[in-house]
């Protein structure tokens, strides 16, 4: 049995991770326009760019329930922290389009398997102190993406080229990482035990509800992160310092739900949680979509980030406590559907916003944010 000492320093050390997550992808994402300008891609290129990560993510995913359970989730997550810094930091080198591609999917990949590794590092902290933590490790995401969304605006306020931006937060996650990796919990099995779980892993029947409404949680909140800047900057013809606020109110009240989600799923419960948020996003993107003035669409996006901001940690928090079902294994059945919404979201909205403008990508997306409220509200057992 682990010790509190050691839980509570795993607890911090888990926390990093999910910190430098948040932080990278904000990093890069926020720069998408320049991304797209710097390769002279259009809006169905950017779309292909996403739909590589895409679908890198979706083949990987399944199968790193087994690869936890054959090696432990320690040694799985810090694999996939330093191959995804490190493709984050170097895609700017890529030569042309294919070589992006190539690179894009790479990330993918390592990002899918550190989402589902580090989640059940955190369902195993969450088990040895018996009370439900997971909204805060999923704060820290969102600290990330919220201190990574202002540096990025601060980067592109002082107009350093992108490649030094980039490998500069990478050091920053490297030096964060090389510190805190020796308290992650050692979960490897011991050597000649057996392992109890398959190489590959699909979703279980029990779980489907629970990965269809994290699938429309998570696509939201890709949707938002992706292409919130590129909106505000087309759509709402906000200035180049403004553009990148709506990301950053998102990520700022998407770290004060998770901060406060844990005590509200104590009180109110998890299915009623779901259901009011679900309404919160909705109204959020209805001002989105509807008052196209900068500072109501700064509001809106903060409305989204605090709807959404418990909703996935739930499904995470779920599927990792089944019985029966090992934290990793649980975790990745439930990513193989609702993941898949966090990164095909963003490149199909790309192709829809190329064909018919952002703002119908963004209906589409209020569409889902509907189904979920419908699933929730339908679903009497807890979510």
């Amino acid at each position: 049995m682990q010790s509190n000492l050691s839980m509570r320093r795993a607890r911090a050390a888990i926390n990093v991770v999910f910190f430098i997550n948040g932080f990278l992808f904000a990093n890069y994402i926020a720069r998408i326009p320049d991304i797209q300008s710097h390769f002279d891609l259009d809006y169905q290129q950017v779309g292909f760019v996403l739909l590589s990560s895409a679908i890198a993510s979706l083949i990987a995913m399944p199968f790193t329930g087994g690869l936890i359970a054959r090696y432990g989730s320690r040694l799985i997550c810090i694999l996939a922290v330093v191959t995804y810094s490190l493709s984050v930091a170097f895609f700017m080198l890529a030569p042309n389009f294919g070589v992006l591609l190539l690179v894009f999917f790479v990330i993918g990949a390592s990002g899918g398997i550190l989402d589902v590794s580090m989640n059940a590092q955190a369902i195993i902290v969450e088990r040895a102190l018996s009370k439900p933590i997971m909204a805060s490790f999923h704060g820290a995401f969102s600290l990330g993406m919220f201190i990574g969304s202002m540096t990025a605006g601060l980067f592109i306020g002082l107009k350093h080229p992108l490649i030094v931006h980039l490998i500069c937060m990478a050091i920053c996650s490297w030096l964060l990482l090389l510190y805190f990796y020796r308290f992650l919990v050692q979960d490897r099995p011991k050597q000649g035990q057996p392992s109890s779980s398959k190489l590959f892993n699909l979703p279980a029947r029990p779980l489907m509800i629970i990965g269809i409404i994290g699938f429309c949680g998570m696509l939201g909140e890709g949707a938002m992160a992706e292409w919130s800047t590129n909106y505000m900057r087309e759509v709402i013809h906000a200035s180049d310092l403004l553009s990148p606020v709506g990301l950053s109110a998102f990520s700022l009240a998407m770290l004060a739900g998770r901060l406060v989600g844990d005590r509200a799923r104590h009180i109110y419960g998890d299915r009623f949680l779901v259901i009011v948020c679900s309404l919160l996003a909705i109204i959020g993107l209805v001002i989105v979509l509807t008052i196209l003035h900068p500072i109501a669409s700064i509001f809106g996006f903060l409305c989204i980030g605090a709807g959404l901001s418990v909703i996935v940690p739930i499904t995470y928090s779920q599927a990792g406590n089944i019985k029966g079902i090992d934290p990793g294994t649980g975790i990745s059945m439930v990513t193989t559907i609702g993941y898949a919404g966090f990164i095909i979201g963003p490149p199909v909205l790309g192709f829809l916003a190329d064909w018919q403008g952002l703002r119908i990508a963004y209906t589409f997306v209020l569409f889902l944010f509907l189904i979920m409220l419908f699933l929730s509200y339908r679903r009497r057992s807890p979510i």
